[in-house]
C-alpha cells in the first residue's frame, strides 16, 4: 500500500534491527523502500541489503556534505549502478546549510567540489538512464541551474528524478517540476510549523508527488524526536490526504505508482 522512497537502513541506528524493522513495515503496510548510498563506501552495505529482501531497492551516490570520503566519478557511478537493484543515482545535490558555522568560516564560493561532484552524478544518471535523488539545502538557484545547465530540462535524454525531503518554496518547486523532477515530501510535513511547506504540498500534483521516511531522522509527529524507521511512512500520507481531502487509501495509491514511475527498475 505505501512506498518509503528514501531511507538510511544501513546506518548505525538499525544495526541488528532489520528483522524488527522489517516486521513494523508490513504491520504498517508499508510494501517496498528505497535504501539510500550517502558514500561510495557504504554502498557495498547498501546493494547487499537490496539484494537480499525482494521489497527493497538501493542507490549509488555520495551526499552532497560529505567531504571525508572516496570521491566518485561518473565511471565509478556507472559501473556500481549496473549491479543488482540499483535503481537510481544518488542522494546528490548541494547543501549550502550555515556553511561558515560548519565549514570553518569557508564560504559558498569554496565549495566548487560539491558544484563538480553534482554534475559528476548528473552525468551519471545520464549515461544510466537511472534518476536521480536530488538534496538540496539552502542552494535551491545553484541547484536548479546546475540542473539545467547539465541538460536536465525534462526533455527526451534527460534523467530526472527527485527532489528528497522537500523543504523549499513553491517557487522552487514549481522550477523543479518544470524540469520534470518529482518531490518528495518527509515527516517534516506533519510538524507544527511547517505551514509554509503544507502549503507546498497542497499545491504539488499528487501525479508528481513521492513520500518519504528519511529515516533513522525526522520522525513524524507522533514520533517527533526519536528514530523514524520506514513504518512511519504512512504518517506522511494521511498529512497529504489530509490537506487535499481524499482517501489515505488514494495516496497511497498515487505516491505508490509514482514510485514505480520513477524507478522503473523496480518492476523488473
Amino acid at each position: 500500500m505505501f512506498t518509503d522512497s528514501h531511507c538510511h537502513l544501513t546506518f548505525p541506528e538499525f544495526a541488528d534491527q532489520m528483522d524488527a524493522v522489517r516486521a513494523a513495515m508490513a504491520a504498517a503496510q508499508v510494501d517496498r523502500a528505497l535504501c539510500i548510498c550517502t558514500r561510495l563506501e557504504e554502498f557495498d552495505e547498501v546493494q547487499a541489503l537490496a539484494a537480499r529482501y525482494d521489497n527493497f531497492w538501493a542507490s549509488v551516490g555520495v551526499h552532497p556534505d560529505t567531504e571525508d570520503t572516496l570521491e566518485p566519478s561518473v565511471d565509478d557511478l556507472v559501473r556500481l549502478a549496473a549491479r543488482p537493484r540499483v535503481v537510481a543515482i544518488g542522494e546528490t545535490g548541494l547543501d549550502y546549510y550555515q556553511m561558515e558555522e560548519r565549514k570553518g568560516g569557508r564560504s559558498i564560493a569554496d565549495l566548487e567540489w560539491q558544484r563538480e561532484r553534482f554534475r559528476v552524478h548528473i552525468r551519471a544518471a545520464r549515461q544510466t538512464g537511472k534518476p536521480l535523488v536530488i538534496h538540496t539545502r539552502e542552494a535551491s538557484a545553484d541547484t536548479i541551474a546546475i540542473l539545467k545547465e547539465e541538460g536536465e530540462d525534462g526533455s527526451a535524454g534527460a534523467a530526472g528524478g527527485v527532489f528528497h525531503c522537500f523543504t523549499e518554496t513553491a517557487e522552487v518547486a514549481r522550477a523543479a517540476l518544470d524540469l520534470g523532477f518529482y518531490i518528495s515530501f518527509s515527516g517534516i510535513l506533519t510538524f507544527k510549523k511547517a505551514q509554509d511547506l503544507r502549503d507546498v504540498a497542497a499545491f504539488v500534483p499528487l501525479e508528481r508527488m513521492l513520500i518519504e521516511t528519511d529515516s533513522p531522522y525526522l520522525a513524524p509527529v507522533p514520533y517527533r524526536g526519536k528514530t523514524n524507521t520506514p513504518a512511519y511512512v504512512p504518517y506522511v500520507a494521511r498529512q497529504i490526504a489530509e490537506l487535499r481531502q481524499l482517501p489515505l487509501e488514494a495516496v497511497a495509491r498515487a505516491t505508490s505508482d509514482n514510485f514505480e514511475t520513477l524507478f522503473k527498475g523496480v518492476l523488473q
